[in-house]
């Protein structure tokens, strides 16, 4: 038998998803890759036999101890999924993985690198399947079609992640606090609210951030670039998500929807923080005086009380202000703007508070006449 003297690791013939890229199956395609794997084991172990049958001589003899070490190497891989085994640590943030190419994906956070390259638009990515989800938007087919609302997609687990905004499914629970998310992205920002993790830092001034969305919109504040526009009113936007968000604007759409009390939303980070307005729960915690917050932005204004940070400031005479909301209503009294108009008499105010005061004056009873 002619024994071929190029050696086959278990790397070179399979295919290896992250656990964010393997939620992203559907069940078919699960079963498939099992399949795939299962026949990728059956034929490593052929080739061990077939090796130990014509061992005849000591150069086969060495190609079968090579061919059964890489088998064993397999066999080890496929182990770590049942132990939980990861020997491969991130040498920036110590974050381990049991596998060679999930620490290289998970670097590239870290350098930025984006080496898949869309043909048609030059979109850089860091991972082969999220260009190969990106480039289904060019072709624009979308045969999976949400039954409830008719909107349709282009991969069956984007569809199934839809239907849980129908259905309210939150199959992914935290383990520290029980809180329940609909997708495993979700709990996995989520935890790091707990552990403080922040893997996304900024390469210009390293501030660091716990979500990859985060840092692209810090990054915007220094390159000041918008690359998405609006066809409707031509505002434009550092991040695509921004854009479709701000569309909803002129079209109404409100996808999200309380089920409590049924009012809907634009946006799904508005819905969480109506529900804890029924739950009363208050998961942002000042770790200096312990206040706690429904909303994580309210936090960071709090804790502005503690520091005196104030990041932002009047370009014309240098005022500094720890809101951007009173930055803006500061900006008026330069430029004379009043955009709240009272509906009953006309009159303008710089200040929303300024118009709620006034309309009180159209309210008011006033029962008591001077007869003079």
């Amino acid at each position: 038998m002619a024994v071929s003297q190029c050696s086959v690791t278990y790397e070179d013939v399979i295919v290896i998803f992250t656990q964010e890229e393997w939620t992203l199956l559907n069940p078919s395609e699960k079963k498939l890759y099992r399949d795939v794997l299962w026949e990728n084991h059956r034929n490593f172990l052929s080739i061990g036999k077939l090796l130990e049958e014509h061992s005849t001589n000591k150069q086969q003899h060495n190609h079968q101890g090579s061919k059964q070490s890489n088998i064993i190497s397999y066999l080890r891989l496929h182990e770590r999924i049942h132990i939980g085994e990861k020997p491969y640590e991130c040498k920036q943030c110590s974050k381990a993985f049991g596998w060679a190419s999930n620490l290289k994906v998970h670097e590239r956070t870290h350098s930025g690198e984006k080496p898949y390259e869309c043909k048609q638009c030059s979109k850089a990515f860091s991972r082969a399947s999220h260009l190969r989800v990106h480039e289904s938007t060019h072709n624009e087919e979308k045969p999976y079609e949400c039954k409830q609302c008719s909107k349709a997609f282009s991969l069956a687990s984007h569809l199934q992640r839809h239907e849980r905004t129908h259905s309210g499914e939150k199959p992914y629970e935290c383990k520290q606090c029980s809180k329940a998310f609909s997708q495993a992205s979700n709990l996995r920002v989520h935890e790091r609210t707990h552990n403080g993790e922040k893997p996304y830092e900024c390469k210009q001034c390293s501030k660091a951030f716990s979500q990859a969305s985060h840092l692209q919109r810090h990054e915007g504040t220094h390159s000041g670039e918008k690359p998405y526009e609006c066809k409707q009113c031509s505002k434009a936007f550092s991040l695509a998500t921004q854009l479709r968000i701000h569309e909803r604007t002129h079209s109404g759409e409100k996808p999200y929807e309380c089920k409590h009390c049924s009012k809907a939303f634009s946006r799904a980070s508005h819905l969480q923080r109506h529900e804890r307005t029924h739950s009363g729960e208050k998961p942002y915690e000042c770790k200096q005086c312990r206040k706690t917050f429904s909303c994580s932005s309210h936090l960071r204004v709090h804790e502005r009380t503690h520091s005196g940070e104030k990041p932002y400031e009047c370009k014309q005479c240098s005022k500094a202000f720890s809101q951007a909301g009173n930055l803006r209503a500061h900006e008026r009294t330069h430029s004379g703007e009043k955009p709240y108009e009272c509906k009953q008499c006309a009159e303008t105010f710089s200040k929303a508070s300024l118009l709620r005061v006034h309309e009180k004056t159209h309210s008011v009873e006033k029962p008591y006449e001077c007869k003079q």
